[in-house]
């Protein structure tokens, strides 16, 4: 496809506490941002947009489609990316994309048989879920859950070669490297356990994960877009205890 036929896509990925925001000509990367992860999304991602579009020479009119991460994530980070999304796609009347926190982040962790994505879910938690990426395709291998950390283990332990990836693998690593746990790859070895290095700008990955889907023809519009939040939230919870108790 020539480059100029190529759409801009504007990426925001909000589901991770820093996150990014993205502007990318089809595979290239025009600008990105990195957002704070001490304070809310809702403070500074319309200046995060802003200044993408700014340093990227264009115009939120010029954007052909829009992509989000549609979770799982963070509640509230999740609520304000999509409803910022739908905004800008009613008011330019242009499609969108809904991503996987979870499959950017295999994404970014580059080509692997079976890497295993995980984000922190909060209360110790986390969300995980196996891909293979190949070639720029990210392919599930199960679907997301919530855990607790010593479950994945359970849950992946057995598996010859994994790469491990994402902010929750860091933060539980001590977990994944207990002793005599998993084929973890030495100097000069090719198969076994490996961490890919944390992502920064994950809203890159989330551009070209939906530039795929935008060729596959899977673009919809802003009304379409709903959050994957793989548990139910607290309220929701509390709720249903409340319902079994009356």
């Amino acid at each position: 496809m020539p480059e100029k036929q190529e759409p801009l896509i504007l990426a925001i990925e909000t589901s991770t506490r820093a996150g990014s925001v993205s502007l990318a000509r089809g595979f290239e990367v025009l600008s990105a941002v990195l957002g704070d992860g001490t304070s809310s999304h809702s403070t500074d991602l319309i200046d995060n947009v802003e200044r993408v579009l700014r340093e990227g020479s264009a115009r939120l009119i010029d954007i052909d489609l829009f992509a989000v991460t549609a979770g799982p994530g963070s509640f509230t980070g999740l609520r304000i990316g999509l409803a910022t999304v739908k905004a800008f796609a009613v008011c330019v009347q242009k499609p969108c994309l809904p991503v996987s926190t979870l499959a950017a982040i295999a994404h970014a962790a580059g080509e692997s048989e079976r890497t295993v994505s995980i984000l922190p879910a909060g209360r110790g938690e986390v969300y995980a879920q196996a891909f293979s990426v190949r070639a720029e395709i990210v392919s599930a291998l199960d679907t997301a859950s919530h855990l607790k950390p010593a479950e994945l283990l359970e849950k992946y332990g057995n598996a010859r070669t994994i790469r491990w990836a994402g902010e929750g693998a860091h933060q539980h690593l001590a977990i994944l490297r207990q002793d005599g746990v998993g084929n973890w790859i030495s100097s000069g070895e090719e198969e076994g356990w490996s961490v890919a290095p944390p992502p920064q700008y994950l809203a890159n990955s989330v551009a070209r994960l939906a530039l795929t889907d935008y060729r596959d023809g899977k673009a919809t519009d802003a009304g379409e877009l709903r959050a994957n939040y793989v548990r139910a939230s607290d309220a929701e919870i509390n709720q249903r205890w409340l319902q079994l108790n009356s």
